[in-house]
């Protein structure tokens, strides 16, 4: 009796030392459920099973923090966000962009560029060279030429901006309204677009300028407007042509939404980037064609201040005094050429083929 009782006693101190060397909880074979049944074998880390939802969770988690250990960041992904962070990495945007700050605050506030009254004028000091005492010399009437220059960039850019602000308005309401209606609209909206657009630009301009005495910046303005709206109209009509047939537009007429919000809140959204970029590339187009009119003698008229009226005035003295063809005409093609460049640079930001 004592050699079975020293005998369990090995075996059952044999049986502990490899529990203990077992993970706790785990015998290998099951637990018993104390009535002699064996139930099913603990997996460790099963206690609390995953389900699958949990596991897409898990993965993204693990996937933001893979992606913010190696420095980077997780952001959803849209066609403006996109150009802007493209346009805020471009040298050409950021120095044009510099460039017509400069001038518009130029155009606003000339008194924080020069502090001479452009009117006034001594004719003993008529077209002299650029000194100390006058950066760009003198005018025929003895005008501070710089202080000219400075003011000539308010006509300019009132002009351009007028002009480009006029045309988008009617072309972008007569193009959304050809594009989504269609039908007998379209057809008469069109063959109007077909018969303006028989009229040469600066021809135009100058048939209409000619007819009237009093050519003030307004005048001369809606001039530009009646000749420069169909280029908007037509680029709106395709835009809104092909986008009105998207899901979208779709659940929306079948919601019952009213056509002015389909066509305010989600076509012209989604159709009006090339209209954006044509209006920023035509600021730069008017401003050059405001100076040509004024050169040709039908555009604006003394005393207006502006860089065409100045380049006018100046041709007569073009060997006797070149910097009063000069400094205007530099101010004018920087003035063009940012323009421009913007105007690229938001198309190629914009189109996704070009990045």
């Amino acid at each position: 009796m004592s050699d079975t009782s020293g005998s369990n006693r090995d075996r059952s101190s044999t049986s502990t030392d490899e529990g203990d060397a077992r993970a706790p909880g785990d015998d290998g074979r099951g637990t018993d459920d104390g009535h002699g049944r064996l139930g099913e074998a603990h997996q460790p880390g099963l206690d609390q099973p995953l389900e699958r939802g949990d596991e897409a969770v898990d993965d993204s988690r693990a996937a933001g923090s893979t992606a913010a250990a190696a420095g980077g960041e997780l952001r959803q992904s849209s066609l403006w966000g996109d150009a802007l962070h493209s346009l805020r990495r471009n040298p050409t945007f950021l120095i044009s962009s510099a460039v017509l700050i400069i001038l518009a605050v130029m155009a606003i506030r000339p008194q924080l560029f020069t502090s001479v009254d452009p009117q006034n004028c001594n004719l003993a000091m008529s077209r002299q060279a650029p000194s100390a005492q006058a950066w760009f010399g003198y005018d025929v009437q003895g005008c501070d030429y710089f202080t000219h220059v400075i003011y000539g960039a308010r006509v300019s850019m009132i002009i351009g901006l007028f002009v480009v602000a006029g045309a988008l308005l009617i072309g972008v309401t007569l193009g959304a309204m050809a594009g989504y209606y269609g039908g007998k609209l379209d057809t008469l909206i069109s063959r109007i677009v077909d018969v303006a657009y028989g009229l040469p630009f600066i021809l135009g301009a100058i048939l209409i300028l000619t007819v009237v005495t009093n050519r003030t910046i307004w005048i001369v303005g809606l001039a530009l407007i009646v000749l420069s709206w169909m280029t908007p109209l037509r680029l709106v009509r395709s835009s809104v042509i092909s986008v009105k047939q998207s899901d979208y537009v779709q659940a929306s007429k079948a919601l019952g939404t009213r056509t002015s919000r389909i066509i305010t809140r989600h076509i012209l959204p989604n159709a009006i980037a090339p209209v954006l970029v044509y209006g920023t590339i035509a600021v730069g187009g008017i401003i050059g064609a405001e100076a040509s009119l004024a050169f040709l003698g039908v555009g604006l008229e003394l005393p207006n201040i502006s860089w065409g009226i100045q380049i006018n005035v100046a041709q007569n003295w073009i060997r006797d005094a070149p910097h009063l063809v000069i400094f205007p005409g530099v101010f004018l093609s920087i003035t063009v050429l940012a323009f421009l460049f913007i105007g690229d640079a938001i198309r190629d930001a914009l189109d996704p083929k070009l990045r």
